[in-house]
Formats: structure tokens, C-alpha cells, sequence
């Protein structure tokens, strides 16, 4: 819809109500106008202006129900929009000093020194690129054969057990994840390879690669349910077997979401706080080694999870955890859109659409 016929609909919307109902939504819309103008300069007053708000929107509730409802639907997807863009330049503002201070070596030193005032991402940088790429291995091979495995293979008994399983997984706090990492595989990995220090990339990798499997699961075999019956009774009605179907014909036909399924898994890895900080010691050195997976360095969101505490009384180091905070911003971000072009991009070639 244009923005001039979404006018004249709000227009002829409004034309429809009576003089009591004009009245009280423009009380109401004043009313949320000032409580957030409220929240923002004086918190404390917001309480007034959010109750008017309230006791307008009860009042149209039982009065003009619909129309009520279809206001308030709008708020709460327009208020979403507001957060997010209120978030994005919070995010954006707060890390211009580092920015200013540090230059282009923001991104590309490896010195974080609280004392000097000198502060560098390419550290943390190095450490998420890693925990990810470790993750990724993990998370895709293992979440396309399972979607594979219940999408096309399991019996209907097995696959109604089987993933709720799965999806309980998504369930398990992070935090539970990281503890069980931190206890279990660092005491493993320590008695196995004669690790110098707790901890360390590799078992971060694996245990977040572990909590994005719930997600390369569901939406890849959402894909490969979207595969057209079609295209698979007509693999079998050749003489194809139904391997030979779902190698040759369900596998290709989806593999455009299930590529979309592998890059949200990688930005679940990429955004893991808990799991990382409660393995990963705070180390703001490169491992020796670069390549070294069993080294301890640290990440970008354990470095603010773990930091944001001692940084309240320096401005510049919390500048440059909002920097580090604005790197997995636009990193996840450019994820998300890539993996929904190729997720919309896949509906419309199963559709027939061009």
C-alpha cells in the first residue's frame, strides 16, 4: 500500500468516528506523546501521562472496541520500530568517542590498555571470528542431517519425540550451556591436551555450535517441508529411491533456506554472551599462535559482559564497549538480511515466481 492510500484510509478511518471518539484518541495519542517524552527527560514523571493513556484505551475498549484494537495493534508495531531505532543510535552515539580517540585502529589494534586509554577490537574480533567458524562446523553438518533425518527419514512416532527434543534445547539458559562447558570439557580438555590455562576457543565453539542447533534445525527442515510433493512423487514415480529423492531433488530444491538456516545459526553464534564469559577468561591478548583454537583469548560479547561492571567510571572504555557492541550490531545485521533474501528468494522459486 502507497503512503497517499494509507492516508486516505487512516483519513476515512477517522471521518467514521463520532466527535467522543475523535476526542478521546487524541487524548490518548497526546497522552503517549508525553509519557514518552516523559521517559526520556524526567522518568519520574512518566507515571501521569501513562495513566491517562490507560484509562483512554480502557475506555475505548468497551466503548469502540474495534477501533480500539486497531490502534492499539498499530502502537505496539510502531512502538517496536521506535525502540529499535532509539536502541540503534544510542548504540551508534555512545561509541563516537572511542571512535574519535582511536581512529581506523579501533578495528585493527590488539591493545587494550584501561590505564593508557588505548583501546582495540581486532582481539575480540579474532576470538568471535573463531568461536563462529568453530561453532559453524559444528552447528550446520549436524542441523542439516537432523532436519534431513526428520523431515524425511524418521517415522512419524520418532519425529513427533524427536523434536520437541530438539526444541527444548533452545530452551536451556545459556548460562547453563557456558557452566557445563566451563566444568565438563575444560576438565576434559585440560587432562586430554595438558592445557596451560582454563578454557579455551575450541570448547567455546563447540558449545555454542550445540545452542544454534535447535535453530539450523527448525528452519531447515522448514525448508525442506516446503519442498513441493510434486517434485518428490515424481522423483519416485521414475524409479527413484527415497534416498535418491531426497539427495537429488528435496536437498537442492531447499537449498536456499537451508543456507538461510546455516547464516542464522552463525548470528545465534555470533551474539552468545553467557556461554562465552563463563569458559573464556579475560584475556585482551591474541593467542600465540593465531591459530591456536585451544588458546584462551576473549570475544566481543564476553568482553562487554564481562567488562561493563568496572567501566561505569571510564567513559572511554565503555565508549569502546558500545564500539565492540556496534560491530556485532552490523555484522548480525547484515546476517539477518542475507539469510531473508535467501529464505524469500527460495519461496519464490518453489512458488513459480521469477
Amino acid at each position: 500500500m502507497s503512503g497517499a492510500s494509507t492516508t486516505q484510509a487512516v483519513s476515512r478511518s477517522v471521518a467514521e468516528l463520532d466527535w467522543s471518539a475523535r476526542i478521546a484518541g487524541l487524548v490518548g495519542a497526546l497522552s503517549l506523546l508525553a509519557a514518552f517524552a516523559a521517559f526520556i527527560v524526567r522518568p519520574g514523571a512518566v507515571v501521569f501521562p501513562a495513566a491517562v493513556f490507560a484509562a483512554v484505551a480502557l475506555y475505548g475498549w468497551f466503548t469502540y472496541q474495534a477501533e480500539t484494537a486497531r490502534s492499539l495493534t498499530f502502537l505496539a508495531t510502531a512502538s517496536t520500530l521506535v525502540i529499535l531505532g532509539v536502541i540503534t543510535v544510542y548504540l551508534f552515539v555512545q561509541a563516537v568517542p572511542v571512535a574519535r580517540r582511536m581512529g581506523a585502529s579501533l578495528l585493527t589494534s590488539s591493545t587494550w590498555d584501561v590505564h593508557a586509554n588505548r583501546y582495540g577490537l581486532a582481539t575480540m574480533m579474532w576470538g568471535t571470528l573463531i568461536t563462529t567458524i568453530i561453532a559453524t562446523l559444528v552447528s550446520a553438518p549436524l542441523g542439516v542431517a537432523g532436519a534431513v533425518f526428520i523431515s524425511e527419514i524418521a517415522p512419524k512416532s520418532v519425529r513427533e519425540a524427536v523434536k520437541p527434543a530438539i526444541e527444548l534445547l533452545a530452551g536451556i539458559p545459556s548460562i547453563v550451556y557456558g557452566f557445563i562447558g566451563f566444568v565438563v570439557l575444560n576438565s576434559y580438555m585440560m587432562d586430554l591436551f595438558r592445557l596451560p590455562t582454563t578454557g579455551s576457543l575450541f570448547i567455546v565453539g563447540l558449545v555454542i555450535g550445540v545452542m544454534a542447533l535447535p535453530t539450523v534445525i527448525s528452519v531447515s527442515e522448514d525448508a525442506l517441508n516446503a519442498v513441493p510433493n510434486a517434485m518428490k512423487d515424481g522423483s519416485v514415480a521414475l524409479g527413484s529411491t527415497d534416498w535418491q529423492t531426497t539427495k537429488s531433488v528435496s536437498i537442492p530444491a531447499a537449498i536456499s533456506g537451508i543456507s538461510a538456516a546455516v547464516i542464522l545459526g552463525v548470528g545465534r553464534a555470533l551474539g552468545e554472551t553467557m556461554a562465552a564469559t563463563v569458559i573464556l577468561a579475560n584475556v585482551t591478548t591474541l593467542p600465540e599462535p593465531l591459530y591456536d583454537v585451544f588458546g584462551n583469548t576473549i570475544t566481543l560479547t564476553s568482553a562487554i559482559a564481562s567488562q561493563y561492571g568496572v567501566a561505569a567510571g571510564r567513559p572511554m572504555q565503555l565508549s569502546a564497549l558500545f564500539a565492540a557492541g556496534v560491530v556485532l550490531f552490523i555484522v548480525v545485521l547484515a546476517l539477518s538480511i542475507v539469510s531473508q533474501t535467501i529464505e524469500r528468494r527460495m519461496q519464490q522459486t518453489l512458488g513459480g515466481e521469477q
